[in-house]
């Protein structure tokens, strides 16, 4: 209880500017938990596990196999997503550079969202900072006004609450500041961690499928060749 007691009173102390660093606080711990569970408890850097599913019928040209395969664990892999844009690309004979397109749109939804508001911590933590430094001056101004203007019986009181001021609100910012900082670093390198095991994957995906699957156009010519054989003509691929 005491504890508390003590952060109570540093609060009170801190005067105005403490609210303003606890709303920082309170904002970058939420985006904290959000992205922790995110990124560490619902998201694993595991998509091999998927693709291994996927890659003898793929090579069978089983695509409907590869794409019933890829819906039911959508969920749970977000390759799975990608391989199923790529897969229904396939079918229809798109040719690598729609299999590629279709792939590259999911692959860029599921990047941007496993980096949606990390980027907000490195700015809460540089305001709480930049707040904390405010309630510095404040104190300090109000220090130098009871020294310049106060009667000599309130000098020390006011100097003392001027300075207890300035040195929570600097304390309390760097409090809120630095683990926000830190939360940054290890989120940002989690997120490319992550888009890292999700990119490689889908290269390789794209590579079986692109293999695998012929474009229309190369179809289509395949199956104009014997009718122009019979007709005398000879058509070059």
């Amino acid at each position: 209880m005491e504890f508390f007691a003590k952060i109570a009173l540093a609060f009170e102390e801190g005067g105005f500017w403490m609210y303003a660093i606890m709303l920082v606080q309170i904002v970058s711990l939420a985006i904290m938990a959000e992205r922790v569970f995110a990124l560490f408890i619902k998201r694993k850097a595991n998509q091999l596990d998927f693709i291994r599913q996927v890659e003898d019928p793929i090579r069978r040209g089983e695509i409907e196999v590869v794409l019933n395969k890829a819906r039911a664990e959508s969920e749970k892999y977000p390759i799975a997503q990608v391989a199923a844009a790529g897969a229904q690309a396939a079918a229809n004979f798109g040719g690598k550079d729609e299999i590629q397109g279709k792939m590259d749109e999911v692959l860029m939804h599921h990047n941007s969202n496993m980096e949606r508001r990390i980027g907000f911590l490195a700015m809460l933590g540089n305001v709480a900072t930049l707040v904390g430094l405010l309630g510095t001056i404040t104190g300090m101004i109000k220090s130098f006004a009871a020294v310049s203007f106060a009667n000599p019986a309130e000098k020390a009181a006011l100097l003392s609450a001027g300075i207890a001021e300035a040195m929570n609100a600097t304390a309390y910012g760097l409090i809120t500041a630095i683990p926000a900082l830190i939360a940054y670093a290890v989120l940002q390198n989690r997120a490319n961690v992550l888009a890292e095991d999700l990119n490689q994957n889908a290269l390789k995906v794209f590579n079986w499928l692109s293999f695998a699957f012929d474009p229309v156009s190369l179809r289509n010519s395949v199956k104009m060749q014997p009718a122009a054989k019979a007709e005398g003509r000879e058509i070059n691929l």
